[in-house]
């Protein structure tokens, strides 16, 4: 490789980063901008922060690794380094403490944006693995993506007039099955290549997984509908203890936002507009239990973790796994359901052109599928760069989720990309697919 072609790689590389850099800033500012001040530092649920803390905690982490390690400068603020530590303060307490004003808040997020850029521009990106490939730019893009998606759920539980708006999602296209037969076999899982991949997802190693049957596409709607008309959420039969106990006390009845008018017809609440619920788009807003219910009472199950990750990466036909199921290339829109281009899922057979060689639909993007693993470290898991992203969270009763939603960026999503949560939330753009163990009865 010539100097001139190292030259050219690297400042191919640096514009990208700003590029990215600057796309979840704006996607942030779009966020924070669409309300007024008072909405800006209420707390809209005691699940989510207050949309103003999130900006300002965008701010703290970026200066925390761009600018004092990767930069080498001084703290710019170090006397709020504690009020926006994710573990110091629950999300509910969030509220009462003295935060930045929303002035102060983007006054300090631009100041910082500065000095990352300006890191950018000065530190060799080689040398020193948090830097290596860009990798704590990279770090951080997906980190302020990941909070932009988590104040689009804010903003989905804050009351008043629709403030977001967006184009309806394409239509979507009859599907040639409903189910896929996936073979049995080795197949390769997580990685130890892609550059900003995060520790959870490392290192690359191979699982042996049997074969089984996986829906081509996400249960829909009117897949959930019938559910709730068989009397599901009244049979206990179909609910796993836990599960049950949750419904019972919750008083689950519906997913999260539904709502039925006089003739029994369902309506939902999305982003302040009332709507029909439409039976053809994936179901949405509900929790690992109902999930699990809907899959026993449709006799099936949820698919695990593996078993998600061979569907949506393994190609038969040449025996490796791809980083996306339609290929090597990154999601286009023509391919997948992201970036916040829609406020909602896509219909089933939207993206043709997203599909895995064993022709299963829409596993990235439209909506997060519950899995039915818990939370645990792959063989080899190192720590990197902080044991807060990944280590802590490992045991519990976290249930994996896997792919993304319509509020996901590009920047922060891969066939191996792994999301975790308790298995009673249900404020997540979450929804699911069934699999099913191979039976003489083959494939619908």
């Amino acid at each position: 490789m010539t100097v001139d072609h190292v030259a050219a790689t690297d400042e191919a590389l640096r514009n990208r980063v700003a590029d990215l850099l600057a796309a979840s800033r704006a996607r942030s500012t779009a966020l924070t901008e669409a309300v007024d001040e008072a909405d800006l530092v209420a707390q809209h649920s005691p699940l989510m922060s207050p949309l103003i803390w999130d900006l300002a905690h965008i701010g703290s982490q970026e200066e925390l690794w761009l600018v004092r390690d990767v930069g080498g400068r001084e703290p710019l603020r170090p006397e709020i380094d504690g009020l926006y530590d994710a573990f110091q303060h629950s999300r509910a307490s969030r509220v009462e403490l003295p935060l930045l004003t929303p002035t102060e808040a983007r006054s300090y997020v631009a100041e910082v944006r500065d000095k990352a850029l300006d890191a950018l521009e000065r530190t060799p990106l080689t040398g020193r693995r948090l830097v290596e490939h860009g990798f704590a730019f990279g770090m951080i893009v997906q980190h302020e993506q990941q909070h932009d998606e988590t104040m689009l759920a804010t903003h989905q539980l804050r009351a008043g007039a629709p403030v977001l708006h967006a184009d309806a999602p394409p239509a979507g296209r009859p599907l040639p099955a409903r189910e896929v037969l996936v073979p049995g076999g080795p197949f390769t899982m997580g990685t130890s290549a892609e550059p900003w991949a995060l520790d959870n997802e490392r290192p690359a190693h191979v699982v042996e997984v049997p074969a089984f049957v996986i829906d081509t596409a996400a249960v829909t709607n009117g897949d959930y509908a019938e559910f709730i008309a068989a009397g599901g959420y009244d049979d206990q039969r179909w609910w796993s203890d836990a599960g049950w106990a949750h419904q019972v006390a919750a008083g689950l009845r519906a997913p999260q936002f539904w709502e039925r008018d006089g003739t029994g017809e369902w309506y939902r609440r999305r982003f302040g507009v009332l709507e029909r619920v439409r039976a053809d788009e994936p179901v949405v807003h509900v929790c690992f239990h109902e999930a699990d219910a809907y899959a026993r009472w449709a006799g099936k199950r949820l698919p695990t973790e593996a078993e998600w990750e061979k569907a949506a990466r393994f190609d038969q036909a040449t025996g490796r796994s791809r980083r996306f199921p339609w290929g090597d290339d990154d999601p286009t829109p023509e391919r997948a359901n992201l970036g916040q281009r829609h406020l909602q899922p896509s219909a089933a057979g939207a993206f043709p052109g997203g599909a895995s060689p064993l022709g299963v639909h829409q596993l990235i993007g439209d909506v997060w599928e519950w899995t039915s693993s818990g939370w645990h470290p792959y063989p080899g898991f190192e720590v990197f760069p902080y044991p807060e992203y990944s280590q802590v969270f490992f045991g519990g009763d976290y249930r994996v989720l896997r792919g993304g939603s319509f509020g996901t960026d590009p920047a922060a999503i891969r066939s191996t990309f792994r999301n975790w949560d308790h298995p009673v939330r249900r404020q997540i753009f979450a929804g699911f697919r069934c699999a099913r163990d191979v039976s003489p009865a083959g494939v619908a």
